[in-house]
């Protein structure tokens, strides 16, 4: 008997989740939700051919070009931030940025303060990956979507 009423309560928290405007994944800080249509801010690192940065300009490469391209897909404009490693993983883990690219590989330190992509190419033995902000699931899982089908 009381298996039954476990299934019926389980059955009726998905009903009731059903008709919410809950999204799981979840972004605990919203930051797909303000992405899209906005401003997706992201910090790049000089790391060529993956990012390149000239003073005063956009940073380019191949991971900037799909950056990009994710953010047109969401409707966001991106909102570049140059600088090393530990300065753009401190705005990260702050809030002040929603991802960092970096032709980061699949074993970075920075895995600690941040959520790392799966490997969405292979340059070698180099699995390369990117990192977003901590415990913004959505974000990452919709990234992640779009990495698959860019690689497929």
């Amino acid at each position: 008997m009381r298996g039954h009423i476990t299934l019926a309560a389980v059955a009726a928290l998905a009903v009731l989740l059903t008709g919410c405007s809950i999204h799981i994944p979840a972004d605990p800080h919203g930051t797909l939700d303000r992405a899209q249509g906005g401003v997706l801010r992201v910090g790049a690192t000089e790391n060529p051919p993956w990012v390149e940065v000239d003073e005063g300009t956009e940073p380019t490469g191949s991971e900037v070009d799909l950056v990009d391209e994710f953010a047109d897909g969401q409707g966001a404009d991106v909102e570049w931030t140059t600088g090393s490693e530990a300065v753009l993983m401190d705005a990260l883990d702050r809030g002040e940025l929603d991802m960092v690219v970096g032709g980061f590989l699949d074993d970075t330190p920075w895995a600690e303060k941040g959520a790392v992509t799966f490997p969405y190419t292979a340059d070698g033995p180099d699995k390369h990956v990117m990192i977003v902000r901590m415990g913004e699931n959505r974000l990452l899982v919709t990234l992640e979507e779009f990495l698959y089908e860019e690689a497929s």
